[in-house]
């Protein structure tokens, strides 16, 4: 049986973005979410155990950036419900870190974020 995989990483969302002092700021943090998204898509694989198991499932990460975009530390925020896929973030983080460079009128608050990932079979 032949399986097509789809392995999506949705768009970085920040757990603080506001007070932002101008739109320009505000377009170069979206910016840099969208390559992080990026580099994330690029290098996520969908684990063989999970596929010989049809396993999908969906997970949030908590990642800290440092201000060269080398992720410090990242943690599990939501689940998938399985082992197989969850083991897999940890082997993901290595693999995408370092980031890209955060702007340098970031705030601090704004190097952690929370960003969602997802494993689905079609």
């Amino acid at each position: 049986m032949s399986i097509k995989t789809i392995v999506s990483v949705v768009v970085a969302s920040f757990i603080a973005i506001s007070g932002f002092a101008t739109s320009a700021q505000a377009a170069d943090i979206s910016g840099w979410q969208k390559e992080v998204s990026k580099k994330i898509a690029k290098k996520q694989t969908y684990p063989r155990a999970a596929l010989r198991k049809e396993l999908e499932g969906k997970v949030q990460v908590e990642i800290n950036v440092d201000r060269e975009g080398n992720i410090v530390a990242h943690s599990i925020k939501a689940s998938s419900g399985h082992d197989v896929l969850d083991r897999e973030i940890p082997k993901l983080m290595k693999r995408v870190s370092p980031l890209p460079t955060p702007p340098a009128d970031a705030s601090d608050a704004q190097l952690t974020m929370v960003v969602p990932l997802a494993w689905a079979l079609q």
